[in-house]
């Protein structure tokens, strides 16, 4: 197999993602395999010897330490990967030569495997220079979205812990993410390869004593890696009088910020600074050494706890998932979650028996034995086969058409079977359809769930065309009339609020214009609207911003009805004034000084020759019923009941004829 490996960082550099791509080169290339690597060249990099290793040309970022900043563009290396004839591309990071990785991959038809090696929410500091919550909240939701994307884009992907596949499964990578930690050439890292010269050398370069024990560092000197954590735990390891020294191995971005605390802390006896070392003595500084410590908790493998272990080295940590089968208390290594608590641990242990200590040694080899990089080589060669095979049951690009705000797909697939799909705009234009693209299966089924989604787009489009709707109304009309889930429901709706036509607070203020135009009463207005699934907040802000209209508005309503009630008594026309007011939406107040500001004086005057009406209906209606004494008490029951008083009742009763009378 012809393999490219594509990755930011590569030897002679020091850092895990590089060790990762360089003892992955090895295994393939001893089991048979072509495999070029395709990184970085540093500004002062004069050339590379190596045939199989194209190096890119870029910007070292100061900042960063080491870290190349390249184009995703590069012609001329695209031509010659061309030339190259690779059978796959495995891409080891999500920026620079990763996206050169994707775009080779997409060019050449190739399928495309990415490690997803860095929890890059865990080194936002780097962009947050003015350390702002806001800032810190913009990158970590970007780093979430472009490795989403990143990993949409691949044929399979890879995670090095089971804690960086539950981190992208929560950034909603829906592919299927397989862990394949990192392995090792375990052998490289046992303590018989170095001489008992070389370890007396390195320790008395850094005047360790031969009844001290040395607890080593090595990785990024960074922010990330809390190396400050451990200098400061040092500081009471100094104070207890313990016969310890620690060394830093490595450099980094905060190498003289690290420096200038172990002189505030006055530790310049204690804690030593190796700097950078190449990767071929890195094995011999731990097994100069007697223990490891890093209180990082941003690993997402943590390859240098597995070199210590290797090298027969009890850790030091702070708790963490991805350590949780790599640090047992008291077997392999011992927790500590405050700088106090890293020197009472490394007190517990100075104190332990020499056949304590020994077991320790030996449990913590024994621990580093799954890691060996044969087996790591068979779990990759594993990943590879899948995505070739997947690869090749892609489906093409045959044909594109536009189609108003939305595209239509026409794909010819493997079986020769030809399907159509519609894609929104978005969708389109971000990830690059062109006539001969290849999409996987995957893609297709992933497509055909977001066609669900731009067909309830466009029929909500069409609904808020004819009448305005509120977030509430499309959210429930999208759930109950398509078979869109609803991550795609969610997305829909926040489109359409995106793109203003769904604006709940616009609809309120012209609902409660509206409404209160044909003198609804604010009571009425809020049950309305909290139907339409508005907010009481928002509703009752509106409410507030208009004019004071609401007992204007409630006596034009109640002058307007007052007419309308007719042969009732006084009483019983207020009472149904004030029930009328009530289902109009008025308040208790407002309808309290409605009434007292209503002018009654002419149905007063009225009220006998309205309560003869009444009596009159009533006889009529009940006559052919009743007669008698009982006809003249239902008749007067009746007009007690439209709340006429009941001495007039009498006087009407007295002037109408009865029959039967006693």
């Amino acid at each position: 197999m012809r393999i490219g490996l594509f990755s930011d960082t590569y030897l002679p550099e020091i850092n895990g993602v590089a060790s990762s791509v360089h003892i992955l080169r090895e295994q393939l290339v001893k089991n048979g395999h072509t495999v070029y690597v395709i990184t970085t060249k540093p500004e002062s990099d004069i050339g590379e010897d190596d045939p199989f290793v194209l190096r890119l040309s870029g910007i070292e970022l100061k900042r960063l330490y080491g870290y190349v900043l390249t184009s995703p563009i590069h012609i001329s290396a695209y031509n010659q990967i061309k030339e190259i004839d690779l059978d796959l591309i495995h891409a080891h990071t999500e920026f620079s030569v990763g996206i050169f990785a994707r775009i080779v991959a997409k060019l050449q038809g190739l399928p495309l495997v990415s490690t997803y090696h860095t929890t890059y929410e865990d080194y936002t500091h780097y962009v947050n220079i003015i350390n702002s919550d806001t800032v810190d909240k913009i990158a970590k939701k970007a780093v979430a979205s472009l490795s989403r994307m990143y990993g949409d884009s691949s044929t399979e992907m890879i995670a090095p812990s089971q804690k960086t596949k539950e981190m992208l499964l929560g950034y909603g990578i829906k592919k299927t993410i397989y862990v394949v930690p990192t392995g090792l050439d375990l052998d490289r890292f046992n303590p018989k390869r170095t001489s008992v010269e070389k370890i007396k050398e390195i320790r008395q370069t850094y005047q360790v004593k031969e009844n001290e024990t040395l607890i080593t560092f090595v990785g990024r000197v960074a922010q990330e890696k809390s190396i400050d954590f451990v200098i400061e735990g040092f500081h009471y390891v100094k104070q207890m009088g313990l016969p310890c020294k620690l060394l830093i191995v490595g450099a980094g971005p905060d190498d003289e910020i690290l420096r200038n605390q172990v002189k505030e802390l006055d530790l310049e006896d204690t804690v030593k600074f190796a700097g950078k070392k190449p990767a071929s003595e890195i094995p011999s500084f731990y097994h100069a050494s007697n223990c490891f410590v890093s209180a990082s908790i941003t690993e997402t493998q943590g390859m240098t706890y597995v070199e210590a272990l290797a090298s027969g080295l009890p850790l030091f940590a702070r708790p963490d998932n991805v350590l949780e089968e790599l640090v047992v208390e008291d077997e392999t290594g011992y927790y500590f979650k405050t700088p106090q608590e890293l020197a009472e641990k490394i007190k517990e242990f100075l104190e332990a028996s020499d056949d304590h200590k020994k077991k320790m040694r030996a449990n913590a080899i024994q621990k580093s034995k799954p890691y060996d990089s044969q087996e790591f080589y068979r779990k990759i060669l594993h990943v590879y086969e899948s995505a070739i095979a997947n690869h090749s049951q892609m489906y093409v690009i045959e044909q594109i058409r536009p189609k108003n705000d939305y595209i239509q797909i026409y794909l010819d697939s493997p079986s020769s079977e030809s399907i159509k799909v519609l894609v929104s705009l978005e969708r389109y234009f971000n990830s690059g359809y062109r006539k001969g693209f290849k999409l996987s299966q995957e893609e297709i089924e992933g497509l055909q769930r977001e066609e669900e989604g731009v067909k309830a787009y466009q029929s909500c489009l069409r609904k808020i065309a004819v009448k305005d709707r509120t977030r509430k109304e499309i959210y429930d009309w999208l759930t109950q009339n398509t078979k869109c889930e609803i991550d795609i429901i969610n997305r829909i709706v926040e489109k359409l609020e995106e793109h203003g036509f769904i604006d709940d607070l616009k609809y309120t203020k012209n609902a409660v214009y509206s409404m209160k135009l044909t003198l609804t009463g604010e009571n009425k207005i809020l049950r309305n609207l909290k139907k339409k699934g508005i907010a009481v907040e928002m509703i009752e802000e509106v409410l507030t911003e208009e004019d004071d209209t609401e007992l204007s508005n409630a006596i034009k309503w109640a002058e307007k009805v007052k007419p309308s009630i007719k042969e009732k008594s006084v009483k019983m026309k207020k009472k149904i004034l004030r029930q009328k007011l009530i289902v109009q939406g008025f308040s208790e107040n407002i309808i309290y000084q409605v009434m007292n500001s209503m002018n009654f004086v002419e149905d007063e005057k009225t009220e006998i020759d309205s309560l003869r009406k009444v009596a009159m209906k009533a006889k009529k209606r009940y006559e052919k019923k009743y007669s008698g004494p009982k006809l003249r008490n239902t008749v007067f029951r009746y007009c007690a009941a439209m709340g006429f008083d009941m001495e007039d009742i009498y006087v009407i009763l007295d002037e109408m004829e009865w029959k039967d009378e006693y």
